[in-house]
């Protein structure tokens, strides 16, 4: 088995092209994450922790297929048994969500960026209230077993 593996080593070391990326260290894109701007709205799908600050606080999001909307986003933010209906999408790593506690009003918005090297599994951003326009900045994080 030495012989067989022997000729490999050799060639590496006598065409180091064939050895690119060996030593290189892993970054997201390499290692087969996708890059913020290049994150489908797909990508999304699954359950997430979000944190708020001032005054903190945490709650559960699911993202799902939006079933009107290709390429859009729908789900719902669960904070304490209060749920309200969040609809949006993401486009060039950028989140955009409308809120509505009744389904028929907008009662707050969100804007956040993915962060790099997050694989799409982090988006920090700030969310604002409708009827007072307070602003909370806020950091979602994907929870384990969803991909």
């Amino acid at each position: 088995m030495k012989q067989a593996f022997a000729p490999f080593l050799i060639a590496l070391c006598i065409h180091p092209a064939w050895a690119t990326g060996l030593n290189e260290p892993q970054t997201a894109a390499t290692a087969g994450c996708p890059a913020p701007e290049d994150l489908l709205p797909v990508q999304l799908y699954g359950l997430w922790q979000v944190t708020f600050d001032r005054p903190a606080g945490s709650a559960t999001v699911l993202f799902e297929k939006h079933p009107e909307y290709a390429g859009g986003l729908r789900g719902a933010i669960n904070r304490d048994g209060e749920r309200s209906a969040l609809a949006g999408d993401v486009d060039n790593g950028v989140l955009a969500l409308d809120e509505t506690e009744n389904g028929l009003q907008i009662s707050a918005v969100w804007s956040g960026t993915v962060s790099p090297n997050s694989c799409g599994k982090e988006i920090t951003g700030l969310w604002r209230r409708s009827k007072d326009n307070q602003e909370r900045s806020f950091v979602l994080r994907k929870l384990p077993g969803w991909r």
